[in-house]
């Protein structure tokens, strides 16, 4: 698999219930915090991008980071 961290990302935003358990007891918290503060553009929701701030940090109610934004370059 050449993009382990695009498959974890992936499960982190559309994943059930299940998916997330077995995720999370195979690569653990410290590599969904990795993939989650490394993130693309596109590739959470805003829904989950909050869940998993408030999850994998200590982040208070309402201070959770702006999503990924497309930069263009001259």
């Amino acid at each position: 698999m050449e993009r382990p961290d695009l498959l974890i990302a992936q499960i982190m935003n559309i994943g059930d219930y299940n998916d997330v358990c077995r995720m999370i007891d195979i690569v653990g918290n410290e590599r969904l915090l990795h993939v989650l503060q490394h993130a693309e553009v596109g590739q959470f929701d805003p829904p989950s991008w909050s869940y998993w701030h408030y999850r994998l940090t200590d982040i208070k109610l309402g201070e959770v980071p702006p999503m990924p934004v497309r930069k263009f370059h001259d």
